[in-house]
C-alpha cells in the first residue's frame, strides 16, 4: 500500500480512537434541586426532587436534640460557625428523618438555602472528589452519611478524619457533616476493646480509633423512649393523618403492636400508624 493511500485510513482509525474516548462529565448543576445522592462510580451527583421527610413537629420525644440540630443548622445556613454532627444511638428514633426534616425546614424558612448531599458508607474514601465539587458551588451543603459504622478490617475511617479535619485543604467553608450511627465512637466495643489488650501501648491504639468521633463538634444522644413517648408519637402521626379512632383501643392496639416487635421506636411508631391507615382505607 502506497503511502497516498495510507493517510486517510490513519485518519480515519485515530477519528474513531478519538470518538472511543471518555467524554468528561459535564459539571454537576448544583441549583437544579436542594438534595442530590452521590455515585461515587460514576463521579457525579445524582438529583433528587422529592426528598423523603416528615415535618419536625412529628418527631415526638427528642426536643432537646431536635432544637440543638435545627439551631446548628440554621446558624450554618446564614453563613455563620456551625459545628460537623454524630447523631448517635437507639435505632428507629429518629436520627436519619431529623437530619431531612431540619434540611426541609430551613429550605422552607428561606428557600433555595441548603443542599442535602447524601454519600453511601462504602463511598466515604470519594470524599476528596465530592468536597472538590461541592466547593465550587455558592450554595451551602450538608453533606449527609447515614448508618456510618466501621469494622475491624476497616481502615477507611483513617481518610475520613483527614477530610474532616486536619488535613491540609480541611473542609470547604460552605460544606457541614451530618452523619448517624448506632455507635458513639463509630467502631464496635469489641475492636477497641482488643486494641487494649493486644496493642504494644494500647492507649495510644485505642485513642488513634476513637479520635475520629472527636472531629464532630455536636455529639446528639438518641435514647430508646418510654411508653409515653411512644403513644405520644402515635397520637400526634393520627392527628396529622386524620385518623378516626378511640383513645382507648389507640392506645391499647398501639402497645400489642410494640410488644409483637419487641421494642418501642418512632419507627415502630410509624409502622403501627401504616398498618391503622391501611385498614382504614386511607394513604400515608
Amino acid at each position: 500500500m502506497s503511502d497516498p493511500d495510507l493517510k486517510p485510513l490513519l485518519h480515519r482509525i485515530a477519528n474513531a480512537l478519538e470518538r472511543l474516548q471518555p467524554t468528561d462529565p459535564a459539571p454537576p448543576d448544583l441549583a437544579s434541586a436542594d438534595a442530590f445522592v452521590w455515585q461515587a462510580q460514576g463521579g457525579r451527583l445524582q438529583p433528587v426532587p422529592n426528598v423523603a421527610h416528615v415535618d419536625l413537629a412529628l418527631l415526638v420525644g427528642i426536643d432537646g436534640v431536635r432544637d440543638t440540630l435545627l439551631d446548628n443548622t440554621r446558624r450554618f445556613a446564614r453563613g455563620n460557625a456551625a459545628n460537623n454532627a454524630l447523631l448517635w444511638g437507639a435505632r428507629g428514633m429518629g436520627k436519619s428523618s431529623l437530619v431531612k426534616a431540619a434540611h426541609a425546614a430551613i429550605n422552607q424558612e428561606t428557600p433555595g438555602t441548603l443542599v442535602l448531599v447524601e454519600i453511601h458508607r462504602e463511598d466515604t474514601p470519594t470524599l476528596p472528589q465530592l468536597l472538590a465539587i461541592l466547593a465550587a458551588t455558592p450554595r451551602r451543603c450538608i453533606l449527609f452519611c447515614d448508618d456510618l459504622s466501621f469494622d475491624t478490617a476497616d481502615t477507611s475511617y483513617k481518610s475520613l478524619k483527614a477530610v474532616l479535619e486536619g488535613g491540609l485543604e480541611g473542609r470547604p467553608e460552605n460544606v457541614l457533616f451530618y452523619a448517624t450511627s448506632n455507635r458513639r465512637h463509630l467502631m464496635p466495643r469489641d475492636m477497641i476493646e482488643n486494641e487494649r489488650s493486644t496493642a504494644i501501648n494500647p492507649s495510644e491504639s485505642v485513642e488513634e480509633k476513637v479520635s475520629l468521633s472527636d472531629r464532630f463538634g455536636l455529639w446528639l444522644g438518641f435514647h430508646a423512649c418510654n411508653q409515653a413517648e411512644y403513644l405520644s408519637m402515635i397520637e400526634a402521626y393520627v392527628q396529622q393523618i386524620g385518623l378516626e379512632i378511640a383513645v382507648e383501643q389507640l392506645h391499647a392496639d398501639a402497645i400489642k403492636w410494640s410488644m409483637t416487635r419487641g421494642a418501642r421506636s418512632g419507627r415502630v411508631a410509624w409502622q403501627f400508624i401504616q398498618d391503622l391507615a391501611g385498614r382504614q382505607g386511607k394513604q400515608v
